[in-house]
């Protein structure tokens, strides 16, 4: 019995509410249990110094917690004058797997940054991130659509992010807290709509785990982000 009193595939009641943010080009809120993650995408009609001239847009992203969004006060990483190497990893990762869907050439010159803030933090804030800035960002081009920034929506494919581990030996789908803070391995998997890998990482807490554990997570992991595509489709009303 998980803690939660779900079944091993059973994922957090999710929830994706669009139009959050007044002055963005397109934001969403997402709720994957009680982890709750606010992403906003901006659109700039410029690219980074690197990319000019290259007829390429640019697609990036930016992550951070709120002080109180975990059990105890966190500071402010601005605070602190720097940014943790967690928070630098994740939000690069969030980048990757947005531009792994992003055909950048049919965007022209123009740079999308995700913002992406967890309100609550209940284990899974990368995934919620990753699945929520997705829409963020599909909202964000539908706007330059409108305004005849650009012909079509440059997306190629869904992108979301669901993690898995093991417990007491066994695989289980989207860790809560309790799960992940004493799971023996955990993962994290991004995957487009149509099934393809973008990243995964996956780590062994204590003894190390089987190639079997591992694609039972895949496994998992593959009809839990089927389910949060299914979320995203109802988000954007496709």
């Amino acid at each position: 019995m998980r803690p939660s009193g779900r079944t091993p595939e059973a994922l957090r009641p999710i929830s994706i509410e669009t139009g959050i943010s007044k002055h963005a080009e397109g934001s969403c809120l997402i709720r994957m249990g009680n982890t709750e993650v606010l992403c906003a995408a901006s659109v700039e009609g410029r690219v980074p110094p690197f990319m000019r001239n290259q007829g390429l847009g640019w697609v990036t992203a930016e992550y951070g917690m709120l002080p109180r969004a975990t059990h105890t006060r966190g500071d402010r990483e601005a605070a602190r004058g720097k940014q943790s190497g967690r928070t630098q990893e994740i939000q690069r990762l969030i980048g990757r797997s947005l531009r792994a869907v992003t055909d950048r050439k049919a965007m022209g010159e123009l740079t999308v940054t995700l913002d992406c803030d967890v309100l609550n933090a209940d284990a899974g804030t990368r995934c919620a991130a990753i699945t929520g800035a997705w829409v963020a960002l599909h909202l964000a081009f539908g706007h330059c659509v409108r305004n005849k920034v650009m012909a079509a929506i440059p997306l190629t494919d869904h992108v979301a992010a669901i993690s898995c581990g093991v417990v007491n030996g066994e695989a289980v789908l989207d860790l809560d807290y309790a799960e992940d803070s004493a799971a023996g391995a955990d993962a994290n998997f991004v995957l487009t709509g149509g099934g393809a890998l973008v990243e995964v990482q996956a780590t062994a807490e204590g003894a190390p785990f089987t190639e079997a554990q591992f694609l039972a997570m895949l496994d998992l992991a593959r009809d839990g982000v089927a389910r949060l595509v299914a979320a995203q489709k109802a988000a954007i009303g496709a």
